[in-house]
C-alpha cells in the first residue's frame, strides 16, 4: 500500500498527490462551510442581491423600513410552490428553507398597493415592476395589497426576477435572522 502510493523514487506520484488533495478540499468545505454557518455567515447564490459570502450582524432594534435583512420564508403553500419552481433553495430554517436576504419596505399598519409596480402610503417603490410570468413562463400571481398586518413585514428586491412579497404578501417579523452584510459579494 505505501508503495503505490509512492513512485519508485520514495516520492508521492501525481496522482496520489492529486487524490489526497480532493480528499482534503472535499472534507474541507463541509468544515468550513459548517464553521461559517455557526458564525453567522452565509454564501448567497442567487442573484437577488449580489451573490458572494454575507453575514448575519445581530438587530438589537425593531426592524426598520430600509433594513436588508436575513429572513426566513414562512412554512405556508405559497413557499411549498415557490421552492418546487425552483426560486427557494433548501436550507436550515423551519420548513427547510434557505434564509431570503430581502429590503423591508414596509412595516404593520403601512398600506400597500400593487399595480403596474408597489407603492407603500402612495410612495412607489423604486424597481418594483410586477412580472406575470417567471423565467419558465409560468403564471405568477401578484399579493392584492392591503394594510400591512402586525407582527408582519412586507419585504423587496430591487432584482427583476426576484421572488418577494410582491407575490407571496407580507411574512412574520419572528422569521428575521438579522440585518444582512456584505462580506465578499460580486454583482454580475
Amino acid at each position: 500500500m505505501i508503495l503505490a502510493l509512492f513512485g519508485h523514487s520514495g516520492r508521492p506520484s501525481r496522482a496520489s498527490v492529486r487524490s489526497r488533495s480532493f480528499l482534503v478540499v472535499t472534507l474541507a468545505i463541509p468544515i468550513i462551510v459548517g464553521l461559517g454557518g455557526l458564525l453567522g455567515y452565509r454564501v448567497n447564490l442567487t442573484p437577488s442581491e449580489p451573490l458572494g459570502v454575507w453575514r448575519i450582524r445581530p438587530l438589537d432594534r425593531p426592524a426598520a423600513r430600509g433594513d436588508l435583512v436575513f429572513i426566513c420564508p414562512p412554512q405556508a403553500r405559497s413557499m411549498e410552490i415557490a421552492r418546487q419552481r425552483g426560486y427557494l433553495r433548501a436550507g436550515l430554517c423551519p420548513g427547510g428553507y434557505a434564509p431570503l436576504i430581502k429590503t423591508i419596505v414596509a412595516l404593520p399598519g403601512q398600506y400597500v398597493q400593487i399595480g403596474h409596480n408597489v407603492t407603500v402610503d402612495g410612495i412607489p417603490v423604486l424597481s418594483s415592476t410586477l412580472s406575470s410570468k417567471d423565467g419558465g413562463g409560468r403564471r405568477l400571481t401578484a399579493f392584492s395589497g392591503g394594510s400591512v398586518p402586525s407582527g408582519t413585514v412586507f419585504l423587496h428586491s430591487g432584482f427583476r426576477g426576484s421572488f418577494d412579497s410582491r407575490y407571496f404578501g407580507p411574512v412574520p417579523a419572528s422569521g428575521i435572522l438579522g440585518l444582512a452584510e456584505e462580506v465578499i459579494t460580486y454583482a454580475p
